[in-house]
Parts: C-alpha cells; sequence; structure tokens
C-alpha cells in the first residue's frame, strides 16, 4: 500500500519534515517514491511548500495520507476540509443509566 507520510529530517530540536510518498513496508527514513513537499513547524510563521498538483495527482491515484498530512493538505488548499477526516482513535465517555 502506498501511503503519504512525513519524513524527519534536520538537527537535533530543529526538525524539518519533507511530505513524501511512500510505501508503507518501507522505513521511515529510507527510500521514498517522490517528495511533494516541505514542512518547517519551528520557524515563525510555519513554513509550509506543497506541490498541489503533484499531490492532487497522488490523491486520485489511491494514495492514503496519515492524519497529520491531511491536516497540512487542508491548510495548504490542496483538499477541502470534511466534516470528520477520519473515524476518531478513542473511545466516547459511558453513560450512567
Amino acid at each position: 500500500m502506498v501511503k503519504m507520510r512525513l519524513m524527519r529530517m534536520g538537527d537535533k530540536k530543529n526538525p524539518i519534515y519533507r511530505v513524501v510518498v511512500v510505501d508503507s513496508r518501507k522505513a521511515a527514513t529510507g527510500e521514498y517514491i517522490e517528495c511533494v513537499g516541505h514542512y518547517r513547524p519551528t520557524c515563525d510563521p510555519v513554513e509550509l511548500d506543497m506541490n498541489a498538483e503533484a499531490a492532487k495527482a497522488w490523491l486520485a491515484k489511491g494514495v492514503q495520507p496519515t492524519e497529520t498530512v491531511k491536516n497540512l493538505l487542508v491548510k495548504a488548499g490542496v483538499v477541502e476540509k470534511s466534516e470528520k477526516l477520519s473515524p476518531s482513535k478513542t473511545k466516547g465517555k459511558k453513560s450512567d443509566k
């Protein structure tokens, strides 16, 4: 399965992330198919550079982005924000009845 995820680079306490398209079986810092953007969360303001055409093309081919990459794609204006990006990973509180 092919995924769109972040690949960490940069120095200690100064991360720079690449948004890459990669086979999900590969290592987190291993070989990737294509780099579609860069993300620097430590800059002020936050730096986000995304190749919109490439990202849309990969999403059209069925690539599954991770939750963080989905949020970055929404911020970059590549995809529309949906009501709920994915099901929540925690269960709701039980009501006492």
